[in-house]
């Protein structure tokens, strides 16, 4: 079976120092915890691509900002944390809907050039902005005890962080899918994927489409930041440039456009980097060059991705 060899060829280490169990349990926990970080943003970058067919390279900028966002709520404001990432996620989604609004609302029927420049300019102006009012001085994120205790499984100690990430992804994956393909809105935003025009013309709000759809997606960036601050406990302006590429490559990976595909490419990825790391810890500084190189594969041998379906582009 695939999967038994699969699984035997984990256990089997590249080096000459073995991996003990327990630091292979380890790793896998950290493995699936950070492939679900991945996957909360990629999703973002597979839904705008879905209804627009663009590129939103300040998706990990949003990221970003929330991260910030969370810092002050919980460490200026000494609000607590439920009610701070509350208000969090709504900030980020407004942020998002501004974003959409102002850089990309009124190039949408400019040539694609000209809205993926934009998105790179809403990029570059979210980092430069951000340095500017917090400064480039990383910050700590503020710990809460909650996510910072730990269980002991096997001998290792694990954060509850680590086995929380994984549930709230999947959940929001579940509500993200019962909205697609149950709700009226979600209709309309498979209707304006499928034929943007056709779906203009039969009566389908695109303006309030494609709202939501930056609304949701930043939504969801800002509870993989959350996440992340909780995880990774440091804030800093650019601290959304790798991530974002990373879960860019994730959407590619699974299936730009398709959001179980982004899922899917989040935890490939995550689970791959953090793997290489445990089985050749030699190559632990090219963690990110592996991102690169599976994307590079993916283009070369499956452009769609594992789950993404060909669709022609309209002239």
């Amino acid at each position: 079976m695939v999967s038994d060899i699969f699984i035997n060829a984990l256990f089997i280490p590249a080096t000459a120092d073995a991996v003990s169990s327990s630091s292979l349990w380890q790793y896998f926990a950290n493995g699936v915890s950070l492939g679900s970080l991945y996957a909360l943003i990629a999703i973002g970058y597979t839904m705008v691509y879905g209804i627009l067919r663009l590129i939103n390279f300040a998706h990990g900028d949003i990221f970003m900002m929330a991260a910030y966002f969370a810092f002050f709520g919980i460490a200026v404001f000494h609000l607590p944390w439920p009610i701070s990432f509350i208000l969090v996620i709504v900030a980020t989604a407004l942020l998002g809907i501004t974003l959409e609004r102002v850089a990309y609302r009124p190039l949408r029927d400019a040539p694609k050039n000209s809205i993926l420049i934009s998105a790179i300019g809403a990029s570059f102006f979210l980092e430069n902005l951000a340095t500017y009012l917090f400064s480039g001085k990383p910050k700590a994120f503020p710990e809460i005890a909650f996510f910072a205790d730990t269980v002991v499984i096997g001998g290792v100690s694990i954060q509850i962080v680590t086995f929380f990430i994984p549930v709230v992804t999947l959940i929001f994956l579940a509500v993200l899918l019962y909205i697609v393909n149950k709700t009226k809105v979600g209709m309309a935003m498979r209707a304006v994927s499928r034929d943007y025009e056709t779906a203009m013309v039969m009566g389908v709000d695109i303006n309030r489409v494609i709202t939501f759809t930056f609304a949701i997606g930043s939504a969801l960036a800002a509870v993989g930041a959350i996440m992340w601050g909780t995880r990774y406990p440091q804030v800093q302006p650019m601290m959304g440039v790798m991530p974002g590429l990373k879960c860019f490559i994730a959407a590619v990976v699974g299936g730009i456009g398709n959001i179980p595909g982004a899922v899917l490419g989040g935890f490939i990825l995550g689970f791959g980097e953090i793997m290489l790391i445990a089985l050749l810890p030699s190559l632990t500084g090219y963690r990110d060059a592996f991102a690169f190189i599976l994307l590079i594969l993916i283009l070369l041998f499956r452009p769609t991705g594992i789950l993404g379906e060909k669709i022609a582009e309209k002239v």
